[in-house]
């Protein structure tokens, strides 16, 4: 499995995701050591959720459309000196 990182970590979708799979993770950690923390995971997530849907509605977020987990060889070369987009020669 290969995955462009670099590139992913561009992608605003993937990155309020990862944002959002995070919180939920440190609020299951926390909870596993029964630490209360002074904002429920609920309140938390509503904030996500409303700073979300208005990025949302003001069209900044995309949807990336890449087909399954791994990144194609194509996308691969994205953010490299071999970018295929860059390289060929408009006529």
């Amino acid at each position: 499995m290969k995955i462009n990182l670099k590139a992913r970590l561009k992608n605003k979708t993937f990155v309020i995701s990862a944002v959002t799979l995070c919180v939920s993770f440190i609020y299951k950690l926390l909870a596993l050591a029964e630490v209360v923390p002074a904002f429920s995971e609920y309140e938390v997530m509503s904030l996500f959720d409303m700073l979300i849907n208005t990025l949302a509605l003001a069209g900044v977020l995309v949807d990336p459309t890449t087909e399954g987990f791994s990144d194609s060889d194509r996308a691969m070369t994205y953010c490299t000196d071999c970018d295929e987009r860059f390289s060929e020669v408009k006529k």
